[in-house]
């Protein structure tokens, strides 16, 4: 029977992934363990590993895996950032990840986060808890009216302007492709600057690629509306957080809420409530009472696990079967995604 080995398997992915495995068709092994170059040799023997967000792909790994017989691997997400695809390809590894999945998962928990941080829910929480009732410095203001830009419209970014139209928004998005559904719901497409300068909230739906990386910098930080809202469900490394912390502690930014962040892979998905967190960057960007961050969770749905693991199941009989899929990565993936494609 065809093994597959499952790094950084939380217990909601065994149960969603031994779900979509019927017959069983498969065997599959789950570990908690991140892959990494120290612990790919775990995967020797097994024809097939599935991987997760922060496991690491790089060249050596994918050598390691290779050597240990590895011929497929399997991503249970839509980014693969944290691919080598070009060394994927030169070993003869196939790479293959789930290209569809509920979008509207991470577009509602995006809308969630914003809601959450304009009106200071969060905060409110906590003090009614506390005895506290006073509304001081819990103003927010009304959606209705304010304008949104949105950037990538993707499946996510299309479900995200699709529910904040519903809240009576003006919509700005920038994309290299203008969505027709997006502009049948007024969305004004426009450059990446004039959205900056006009939006009132900005939520980042793009891929990470070289293009795409560190999207939100010092420069385009500047160009922002005092006074904004940015949100971040895609990938942390859009934002180069030390030039965030820089524009908030200047109070350029109004609030940000982040379920990403840039060196996240040795934060999230683990519990370290009893150890010391080391990373300084991170805990200065916690500091700030305008700023709220979630571990990754925006994709946390029974619908969006469901599809994933039926998803990933299939791919393993595509592959097995050499059928065409478009779940399959080229290693010229990297190159070709644009702004408009789906992410995590």
């Amino acid at each position: 029977m065809f093994r597959v080995l499952v790094f950084s398997a939380r217990p909601y992915d065994r149960q969603f992934l031994e779900a979509a495995n019927r017959q069983p068709s498969y065997r599959l092994h789950f570990l908690e363990t991140t892959l990494r170059t120290d612990t790919a040799a775990l995967a020797a023997g097994y024809p097939a590993v599935c991987c997760f967000v922060d496991d690491e792909l790089n060249a050596p790994v994918l050598g390691a895996l290779y050597e240990g017989g590895t011929r497929l691997v399997l991503l249970r997400a839509t980014g693969f950032n944290n691919v080598d695809l070009q060394a994927a390809h030169r070993l003869g590894i196939t790479v293959m990840r789930v290209s569809h999945y509920s979008p509207e998962a991470v577009a509602e928990f995006a809308v969630g986060l914003l809601l959450t941080l304009n009106r200071r829910i969060h905060r409110a929480y906590n003090r009614v808890r506390e005895g506290n009732f006073l509304l001081d410095n819990l103003l927010g203001m009304d959606l209705h009216g304010k304008t949104v830009g949105v950037v990538g419209t993707g499946q996510i970014g299309r479900a995200f302007a699709r529910i904040m139209a519903g809240f009576g928004c003006r919509l700005l998005a920038h994309d290299p492709i203008a969505d027709p559904e997006c502009a049948a719901l007024g969305v004004r497409y426009t450059d990446l600057t004039n959205l900056l300068q006009n939006a009132d909230v900005i939520s980042l739906h793009t891929p990470l690629t070289p293009q795409t990386h560190h999207l939100i910098n010092a420069h385009t930080l500047a160009q922002m509306k005092p006074g904004a809202l940015l949100i971040n469900t895609s990938r942390g490394a859009l934002i180069d957080t030390s030039a965030l912390i820089e524009a908030l502690k200047q109070r350029r930014i109004g609030a940000v809420a982040l379920d990403v962040y840039e060196e996240e892979s040795h934060l999230f998905f683990q519990n370290l409530s009893e150890q010391i967190i080391a990373d300084d960057v991170f805990a200065r960007l916690l500091s700030f009472p305008n700023v709220l961050v979630t571990g990754h969770q925006a994709f946390f749905t029974q619908e969006a696990l469901t599809a994933i693991a039926d998803t990933t199941i299939a791919n393993i009989g595509d592959f097995l079967a050499e059928r065409d899929s478009p779940n399959r990565l080229d290693p010229q993936q990297h190159l070709q995604v644009s702004q408009s494609a789906a992410t995590e």
